[in-house]
Formats: C-alpha cells, structure tokens, sequence
C-alpha cells in the first residue's frame, strides 16, 4: 500500500498502530451528520476496511450539517455518494457500502459480518435500540452517537458509557429502552451535557420513528462525529483514554495566592 497520503499520521502514531488501523473493519451506521463525518475521519485515518450503512438519500434539509449533502447530490444515495468519496480518499480501502432501511432482522444481517468496532449514528430511536442490542449480543465493541439536535457550545460535548451520559433527552430515552433488555451500562457514548432550548422543538406527523425534530447547527454533528472516530482509533491502536477526564479542566488558569501585605 502506498503509505506516502498517511505520513503526517506515521509520525504520530506508532508503527504497530498504522498496522492495527490498516487490518481493522470497522461499521459505521447512519451516514447523516454525524456518520459521514465518522467514516470520513475513519478512512482519513488509515482504517483498511469500512462498511457504510444507510438507506436514505439526500435531501435539501440535510445541507446545513451533513456531509454528502450538496445541491448536486439531491436525491442521490447516501451510502453510494459516500462510497466515491471514501474511494477517492484511498482507494486502497476495502468498502461495502449496504443500502436499506434501519430493521431489527436488516441490522441483524448486517451484524453477521466480522467486526472490529461498530459506529451507531442513526438519529432515531426505535431503530438505533436494535442495533446497540444486536451489536452487544455479539460482542463487538461499540461507540454510540446520541443527541446533538439543539446544542451550540461545542464545550459540553462528552465521552462517557452509556449509563453515565446525562441531560441528553435522547440518551435517557435510549437508557430506558435499554433497562427492559437489562443494559444498563457496557458501551461508550457521545453526548452533549447542553440542556437545550425547548421552545425550539418541532412537533412533526407522518415522520417514521419520529414525533418532533430540533434544530440543528452545521459544526455539532461533525464534532460529534470527530469523537467517534475518535474513540474507534485510540482503542484500535491501544491508546488509553480516560472518560473522567475532563480536559477543559486543565486548561483552566491556576488562581495565584494574594501576598499578605506586612
């Protein structure tokens, strides 16, 4: 493989760590704004094999925050714009790109497959349980996306397992779907602490798996998936991170101790 596109990362990551990424498979679900960032950031990075998963295509609302969406890809394919774009990052890289529509048995089909990490980015409740179940069952490692509708301040965005996520409405409903199944806890979630504006939620009818959608800025679900990518390349390359870390923390000016006047 020519390595020369993957020099600036050489130098940062350790030998052994450019092998692990160049053997990984990794599954990204869900190439919205969040996903696509991911899967982006992923191949960017040097991941040897992906598997893209979505089922819808673009639309002119998507424009504001994901990245396949442009005016000249307006009805096309999500996973067959991505599956270009990828290609033309590296076209080395081992890609299935699978379109259809988020099911229990779809995903369970899907999961057959050998994974080494699993993205979960889809942005609706009912579908995304499945694959958080399923994907557990199997015991595949897995970084889960939750709500980064109504948030702004890119300060409040977290990394935690799932049972320690908080003031995301998004990751409370999940937690509750996951309680029946008795998961409490056993993955790594992305999530914003950002309580936002409840007057800007949108009820909406005839939408599947949805009652109400929040308003949305370009640059949140990018990060958010910037995190996820994230995550999937420091465990894959064996760099440990703590989720009790908070780095703003460090960044914050020690106060200085006011002399005492004699």
């Amino acid at each position: 493989m020519n390595s020369t596109w993957l020099s600036r990362t050489a130098l940062l990551l350790e030998p052994f760590q450019m092998e692990a990424l160049a053997k990984a498979h990794v599954l990204v679900v869900g190439l919205g704004g969040v996903g696509s960032f991911a899967a982006e950031f992923l191949v960017r990075a040097g991941v040897g094999a992906l598997t893209i998963v979505d089922g819808d295509v673009v639309e002119a609302s998507n424009r504001n925050r994901q990245l396949p969406a442009l005016v000249s890809s307006e009805g096309q394919p999500k996973a067959a714009w991505m599956s270009e774009r990828l290609k033309d990052i590296n076209p080395e890289l081992q890609l299935n790109a699978i379109e259809g529509f988020m099911t229990a048995p779809f995903l369970a089909e899907v999961l057959n497959h050998r994974f080494d990490y699993v993205v979960d980015a889809i942005d609706t409740l009912s579908p995304k349980t499945d694959l958080v179940k399923l994907t557990l069952e199997r015991g595949y490692p897995l970084i889960s996306s939750m709500g980064a509708g109504g948030k702004l301040d890119p300060a409040f965005i977290k990394i935690a397992d799932i049972g320690q996520t908080y003031n995301c409405f998004f990751a409370q409903q999940l937690r509750k779907n996951l309680k029946r199944s008795n998961i409490r806890s056993g993955f790594k979630a992305v999530f914003s602490s950002e309580l936002p504006d409840k007057s800007k939620v949108k009820e909406v009818a005839g939408v599947k798996y949805k009652k109400s959608i929040l308003g949305t800025i370009s640059y949140i679900p990018a990060l958010f998936g910037a995190y996820c990518a994230s995550v999937v390349i420091r465990d894959l390359s064996e760099i440990p991170f703590n989720l009790e870390r908070n780095p703003l923390n460090e960044l914050k000016p020690k106060k200085r101790k006011k002399k005492k006047k004699k």
